[in-house]
């Protein structure tokens, strides 16, 4: 088994020794301040331009996940999380913000893990957030999350 999937199993621990656990009980500051976590919570199977070290998904750890219970309990359990910081936290609304690119590796994380139900669920939260602050966000992160 990978390090990406025994982490989302609760087997394991990222790069900096955290279990899932420990890193979906983080408080906001520390989602904020940490930038090293969110390309282990939400994998994808292409390397991340901010994290070299980051894990990259192979075709049989999304097949793993997919069948592992508990890797999709903390996906979920993740998810949640990460649409608690979003919606208790306005600092992330405005026109540029380095959780934007969060937001986008998320969804296009969940489309592939959870599937597009999930994604455009989560989606649909920021979307909200964004049109209930008047949309501050610029056009072009938007379309990101669109698309992803």
């Amino acid at each position: 088994m990978s390090a990406i999937v025994d982490f989302l199993k609760g087997a394991g621990t990222d790069g900096a020794g955290r279990t899932v656990f420990e890193v979906v009980a983080m408080n906001d500051e520390a989602i904020e301040q940490n930038h090293d976590f969110i390309q282990w919570l939400f994998p994808l199977a292409t390397p991340s331009g901010a994290n070299r070290r980051a894990p990259v998904l192979s075709a049989e750890d999304v097949k793993e996940v997919h069948a592992s219970g508990l890797a999709q309990i903390a996906l979920a359990a993740a998810t949640d999380r990460m649409a608690v910081f979003y919606l208790r936290n306005g600092h992330w609304l405005t026109a540029y913000d380095h959780n934007h690119l969060r937001i986008t590796r998320i969804i296009k994380s969940l489309r592939l893990l959870r599937g597009p139900g999930e994604a455009e669920d989560f989606r649909q939260i920021i979307l909200r957030r964004d049109a209930e602050a008047g949309k501050p966000i610029s056009a072009g992160s938007r379309q990101h999350w669109i698309e992803a």
